[in-house]
């Protein structure tokens, strides 16, 4: 049901700045600003990372293993040695005659002193096994008098860490903060009774509860973040940072762009020259390409597809609509080996219907760089194909109308804005691209400001790849294999991690270098023809042995990573990946991507150093049970987060404080709810969430 947001309040003892505070001096001022924290209000978020139980006392004799808790005894022997290094060590007993040692590594003269044989002490700390029964390692203690000392009400928080500012002095510092908390009319900026229907605590209750646990607090709910106060905080974090990429939408939108209305043309032409129909997934999406190009304002839309599902002829054919109304385009890539593929690719389907095609990276110097820059300028070069060099100062477009961006997660935000602003006058559509499917989950929020088309389907005649993973105690097997795949008039590749040989401080890095590999490859199968690429080599080299593995003059390409996206060869069946447990899934998924690109059946073999961690038995299990690129992604997400699926300068996501994409992943209907009906009814709350929670730092996410 809706309900009716009131206006943002005005906070005034939140607006103060930190050294308004006691015991904040300048020094400690500019400590804190380091973080992010310059207002008293940015305190009342910076919440515990931990809790420590000293509400209770823990008998010695129960201690256990691991389990941080409290004790209290008499001192049995204070021993201070200065052997191999300083060491200070405390025996604490109690009446039952159980024992725990104090160890101190780092310790002050003054400190040693206040222990004396006989004295009662408070400790708490994480016991671990030692040579003499537990030991705690640098508790925290308190050395008491003969009284009895109360106990606290309260679990104490453990606040992040910032160099300079003690623990003592945080919980001061967040404590004086929170008798600036306005009461919840003053707070709230979410609609009146939202946070109730979902059974979570208003904005007031949450904050002072999670600074302030009680006693009987669900410590194990805290420290696993599903706490109600604690999923009350996540839904507005990521309430503010799904309505930030909103409103950049919005903004974008307000722009002019040059509508490109359908007309019969080279698109026709294109489409009846191809050897192969489109999918149904790939007219979907240029169906949806297409109506965007159609409309005055700006095109902000991400095209994922699995690795093979065709992304490319989808971009060559949104490209042929601006070149064919007599504008510019520009595709950009991150590399220059998969710029390298576009411009191959493109090439053949373009430049037979009359389009003037330019290439501009990195290594185009001198007078070949002068004429295309020229070219693009003046209008002559119809689509300029290259990498981050299209975003430089001195490349000036003549009528810049479509941006292609592939492999969008790998440019800086700033980047991409860059390569937008080159539009004269008019903002230039944008049509970004990924082979890296965004599950639901991560789009959902990484991606409000975009829509989002599908390519779900693979060419007609593609088959799954069949994986297989073993140890690299079985590498002398794969021989057989290699040879079996030539023999039937196939190629295969062999993926390294690293490209020389280690240092001797790197001894204990398995990975076999690349080069290495290709010389025991060469002496065992010397009837073979093997090539070696990798990214130190000139790019001139790089690029022939790439040329002459595409035109099947060489069987066996053995190449580092630097093959994970682009490269398309049909006639190669066969993918070896070493030391497989070093990559994420993301990049196995592109590497394995490879092969199976024509009809016959392919196979990847991914080859690990025994023994396996947990994390990557999963990553290895996962390939070989599923070519679900979606499915894949998931699980990606899961196990390495969001910041590096998608790469931290793409989006804010990478830096959410509280909220956590997997686990709070039921909140985002709720969100999306939120979102609409605070830029409805109530934008200046929309606003107020935004300023609370991302500040006034700039949200690039539309570029």
């Amino acid at each position: 049901m809706s309900r009716k947001a009131k206006p943002a309040p005005a906070i005034e003892g939140g607006h103060a700045p930190l050294s308004s505070l006691p015991g904040i001096g300048p020094q400690s001022a500019e400590k804190l600003a380091a973080h992010g924290l310059g207002r008293v209000s940015d305190l009342w978020f910076w919440l515990p990372r931990d809790y420590q139980d000293r509400t209770r006392l823990t008998p010695i004799h129960a201690l256990r293993n691991g389990v941080a808790a409290q004790v209290e005894g008499r001192m049995l022997a204070v021993d201070t040695a200065f052997r191999a290094r300083p060491m200070l060590k405390v025996l604490l007993g109690d009446e039952r005659g159980s024992t725990v040692t104090l160890k101190f590594f780092h310790f002050r003269k003054q400190q040693a002193d206040a222990f004396r044989q006989g004295g009662k002490v408070r400790a708490y700390g994480v016991p671990r096994p030692g040579q003499a029964g537990l030991e705690m390692a640098h508790p925290s203690y308190r050395v008491l008098g003969d009284g009895d000392a109360p106990l606290d009400e309260l679990l104490e928080p453990v606040y992040p860490q910032i160099d300079g500012i003690g623990a003592a002095l945080m919980r001061k510092i967040v404590s004086h903060a929170l008798r600036s908390l306005p009461g919840d009319a003053a707070l709230e900026l979410l609609p009146v009774g939202f946070a109730h229907d979902m059974g979570l605590p208003g904005l007031r209750q949450a904050l002072l509860y999670l600074h302030h646990p009680p006693a009987d607090a669900d410590v194990a709910a805290l420290q696993s973040g599903r706490h109600p106060a604690q999923r009350r905080l996540a839904l507005e974090e990521m309430l503010a940072h799904h309505l930030s990429l909103r409103r950049e939408r919005v903004a974008m939108q307000r722009h002019a762009a040059a509508a490109l209305p359908r007309k019969p043309g080279r698109v026709e032409q294109l489409l009846a020259a191809l050897p192969f129909q489109l999918t149904g997934a790939q007219a979907r999406v240029l169906a949806e390409v297409e109506r965007d190009l159609e409309k005055p304002v700006p095109m902000l839309r991400l095209v994922q597809g699995d690795v093979g599902s065709g992304k490319t002829v989808v971009a060559a054919l949104a490209a042929l609509r601006a070149i064919d109304a007599g504008h510019q385009v520009a595709l950009m890539a991150p590399t220059e080996l998969l710029a390298e593929q576009h411009l191959a690719s493109l090439r053949g389907w373009l430049e037979p219907l009359g389009v003037r095609i330019g290439w501009l990276a990195g290594k185009v110097t001198g007078k070949a760089r002068a004429q295309v820059l020229a070219e693009v300028a003046t209008g002559e070069v119809q689509l300029i194909i290259g990498t981050h060099a299209l975003m430089q100062e001195g490349v000036e477009f003549a009528d810049l109308a479509l941006a292609i961006i592939d492999e969008q997660h790998r440019f800086g935000v700033q980047q991409r804005l860059a390569l937008r602003d080159k539009g004269s006058g008019l903002v230039p559509h944008q049509l970004v691209m990924t082979a890296t499917p965004i599950p639901r989950t991560l789009a959902m929020s990484a991606y409000a400001d975009l829509d989002v088309s599908v390519i779900d389907e693979l060419p007609a005649g593609r088959r799954p790849v069949q994986t297989v993973v073993i140890s690299n105690a079985r590498r002398d097997e794969l021989i057989a294999r290699i040879r079996a795949a030539i023999a039937e008039g196939r190629q295969a590749y062999w993926v390294c991690t690293l490209i020389e040989e280690q240092s001797e401080s790197e001894v204990r890095i398995d990975a076999q270098a690349a080069e290495t590999t290709f010389l025991q490859l060469q002496q065992a199968m010397p009837e073979l023809r093997i090539a070696l690429v990798h990214g130190r080599m000139k790019p001139q080299e790089k690029q022939a042995a790439m040329a002459a593995f595409k035109q099947g003059e060489s069987d066996l390409l053995v190449s580092t990573t630097v093959i994970e996206v682009g490269v398309d060869v049909p006639n190669a069946s066969l993918m070896i990946i070493e030391n497989a447990e070093r990559l994420g899934l993301a990049q196995l998924h592109q590497l394995r991507g490879r092969v199976g690109r024509g009809s016959v059946q392919s196979s990847c073999v991914l080859l690990y150093q025994p023994p396996l961690g947990k994390i990557a038995r999963q990553r290895l299990d996962m390939l070989r049970h599923s070519n679900d690129g979606f499915l894949i992604a998931e699980k990606d997400l899961e196990l390495r987060g969001p910041g590096e699926l998608l790469g931290v300068r793409q989006t804010g996501l990478a830096q959410l404080r509280i909220a956590d994409l997997m686990r709070d992943a039921d909140l985002l209907p709720q969100v999306e709810q939120l979102a609409s009906q605070l830029l409805r009814d109530a934008p200046e709350n929309a606003d107020a969430i935004i300023a609370r929670w991302i500040g006034s730092a700039l949200r690039y996410a539309s570029a």
